[in-house]
């Protein structure tokens, strides 16, 4: 213990610094908005087997052609609000939004549940996310 105090002692920026980086992730943990209704690739697959989860890719077509999570289906982020309607259907059903990272998956997710979706959920990390829990993405 005594070597610690003289430590924090010798090197007071280096853990001042670290005081500040540990409280700010604590602070980002806490306050994050995306972290309600979202999941990750492997509670998405929970989703998609059990509930029928619907998948949807707000990339833009291109990227969603170069390989997206099997049975998704593209809607992308430029016209998302103008094609609410094809998702009418499926308004009570388990929807897991994607995108490249989370970050537009995010704004989709808010932009259902204020249409009256109540069981939407954002990939968290997207794509990228679920091609790094090594799950399959499919081409065709």
């Amino acid at each position: 213990m005594e070597q610690l105090i003289e430590f924090a002692g010798n090197h007071t920026l280096m853990v001042s610094a670290f005081l500040v980086i540990l409280t700010l992730l604590a602070w980002n943990l806490i306050t994050d908005p995306g972290s309600k209704g979202a999941v990750d690739a492997t509670g998405a697959t929970v989703l998609i087997n059990r509930e029928d989860a619907l998948v949807i890719d707000v990339r833009p077509m291109a990227d969603f052609n170069q390989g997206h999570i099997v049975g998704a289906k593209n809607i992308p982020m430029n016209g998302f609000k103008n094609q609410l309607g094809q998702l009418e259907k499926h308004k009570d059903r388990t929807i897991v939004v994607s995108c490249r990272s989370g970050s537009q998956s995010q704004a989709a997710c808010k932009t259902l549940r204020e249409a009256g979706f109540s069981k939407v959920y954002n990939l968290r990390g997207g794509i990228m996310g679920w091609q790094s829990a090594s799950l399959p993405v499919t081409r065709k």
